[in-house]
């Protein structure tokens, strides 16, 4: 019923053309309906799907679901080659490292042991090294500021510091964070900056572990979010050499403890925080301060999807144009006030993958574009972006002839906006085409409002982009026709304060979906123009990500 419903709308958009022009008029009805994304994210993030955690019963179910509505949409299977016929999946084999028994965390002054409560205080990752447990006894603790190491800007906040057996206390967010101004770029967060480079650069440097002191305002989100994520499963890509990409410990701690050891060490947490944002501060040891810990860990290696649909071109079926959301959440963890378990996830990210399935369906029922059209829905986003990362590492379809990824993360179910934004502020012509199309609906480009939160680093976009294929990640803007800016904002703000990654992101009837819808109909737009056209969208050539680009220049003559 749904297809045939949807099959007449888009014939009916196509009506009197013979195939697709290279450019697709806005205002044409391509059969985005508010009431398939609706009954998709109410699916996903039923209690049924256990919150589709990795390498459960919930993605078992979930990949079933994706695949069975892109073979409805009419899509061809675009995953793995297997006895020389593509399958809906592609393998992405994974690390899962999970705590197995208690936590036991403490720390010392000298003058006495004060226990820590998991999830509380601290909240501690399961190794990702390889070990079956770890167990430290009385290791020192050494504040190395923002813990970057960025020689292009002159700036070393370790200055030869020996981190062997010791525990390195590192500020989240960028040096410029609190003061807007400086050598990272102001408020807007580089990879130095997030969480995933400071335990990198900590491992590489030999250390014991890692406690990132979490604030709420440079995190861009409070300790409940750090709980839920950094306390159940974990997953990493397979690595050679796990332990050059991570320490033994992991670790966030409350801003409230990482004063109190500061104190107890005789030493002023705020006072050493603004010296960290110079480039002149040295490492500082919080002498007599030392922390305790043991845990067991279970590590295996197990197998994720990605799931892979194809719409493949009338005349160069070689060259790519990709869709691509994150189907993942966080599955089943610690319950909340009210005993649900459950994560289900609903805005993040059964709207991404509402969003990519309803766009698959239009694809499937209007005539070919020129260039295939892959629909790609990645595992482990919710892990460090793995499943993406494992297909920009392994691709199924050459990177130097993709053409462009609009990746879809986290979308609002609300009505229309005025607007729209996308992660980051990366100057790339695929925004360039996305801005001009926008004006058709009278929608304006709003810069991202918070760049300091990093969600560019943050979507599933990002390795695509390191490797130099244009692409963005898009995000529904603030500003509601119905209630301005005000109202748009303050519904943020509640989602990440109360809803995000927390049981209650759950399906509410009164979402309308109506912004959505809107916002396909441009992202549909953008897509079959890119399928239709002969042009190579590219970086802004002040971008770190032109260079890559431009290397495989010689592919795509």
């Amino acid at each position: 019923m749904r297809k045939t419903k949807l099959a007449l709308l888009v014939l009916a958009a196509f009506a009197g053309a013979a195939t697709a022009s290279a450019t697709v008029n806005a205002a044409a009805p391509v059969g985005i309906e508010a009431s398939h994304l609706s009954h998709d994210v109410k699916v996903l993030s039923s209690d049924e799907y256990e919150g589709r955690a990795p390498n459960s019963a919930g993605e078992t179910k979930t990949v079933a679901y994706i695949t069975e509505q892109f073979i409805q949409a009419g899509l061809q299977p675009g995953g793995d080659l297997k006895d020389g016929k593509r399958g809906w999946t592609q393998d992405v084999p994974l690390g899962r490292f999970e705590i197995k028994g208690p936590v036991t965390l403490s720390f010392s002054d000298g003058k006495g042991v004060r226990n820590l409560t998991q999830g509380e205080e601290i909240a501690v990752r399961a190794a990702m090294n390889g070990a079956k447990g770890v167990e430290f006894k009385d290791a020192p603790l050494v504040f190395v500021g923002y813990g970057v190491s960025a020689p292009e800007r002159k700036w070393d906040d370790f200055k030869g510091v020996d981190l062997k057996g010791k525990l390195a206390v590192v500020l989240i967010n960028d040096p410029d964070f609190e003061t807007g101004k400086g050598e990272f770029g102001g408020k807007a967060m580089t990879y130095y900056g997030r969480w995933t480079y400071k335990y990198e650069e900590l491992a590489k440097r030999g250390a014991l572990g890692t406690l990132i002191v979490h604030e709420t305002a440079p995190a861009s989100y409070g300790w409940n979010t750090v709980k839920n994520s950094n306390t159940n499963v974990m997953y990493d890509i397979v690595r050679k050499d796990p332990t050059q990409a991570h320490a033994p410990v992991e670790a966030w701690i409350q801003r409230d403890l990482a004063k109190t050891l500061f104190s107890r060490a005789g030493l002023d947490f705020d006072k050493l925080k603004k010296q960290a944002q110079g480039r002149a501060f040295k490492p500082v040891e919080l002498k007599g301060v030392t922390l305790s810990g043991k845990y067991g860990v279970d590590a295996q290696v197990i197998t994720s999807k990605n799931v892979v649909a194809l719409r493949e071109g009338s005349e160069r079926p070689g060259e790519y144009v990709i869709y691509s959301g994150h189907w993942d959440h966080l599955g089943i963890g610690l319950p909340d006030a009210k005993g649900d378990k459950i994560y289900n996830g609903a805005v993040d990210n059964a709207t991404g993958i509402a969003a990519l399935l309803e766009l698959g369906r239009v694809y499937g029922n209007a005539p070919a574009p020129k260039r295939s059209v892959v629909f790609l829905a990645v595992t482990a986003e919710e892990k460090g972006l793995l499943g993406s990362e494992y297909y920009a590492s392994n691709p199924v379809y050459p990177l130097a002839k993709t053409v462009g990824v609009i990746n879809m993360d986290a979308l609002s179910p609300y009505g229309p906006t005025r607007d729209f934004t996308i992660s980051g502020n990366a100057k790339v012509d695929l925004l360039d085409q996305l801005i001009a199309k926008a004006k058709t609906y009278k929608v304006s480009y709003a810069p991202d409002p918070t760049p300091e939160a990093g969600h560019f680093f943050r979507s599933d976009h990002f390795p695509f982009a390191k490797r130099g294929v244009p692409a963005i990640s898009f995000g529904s803007g603030e500003t509601w026709v119905q209630g301005g800016r005000a109202a748009g904002k303050a519904a943020e703000e509640k989602y990440v304060a109360n809803n995000y990654h927390q049981p209650s992101d759950e399906w509410q009837a009164e979402w309308t979906f109506d912004g959505m819808q809107r916002d396909l109909e441009m992202l549909y737009s953008l897509g079959r123009d890119l399928a239709e056209s002969k042009g190579w969208p590219n970086w802004g050539k002040a971008s770190e990500f032109r260079a890559a680009r431009d290397a495989s220049a010689g592919e795509r003559k």
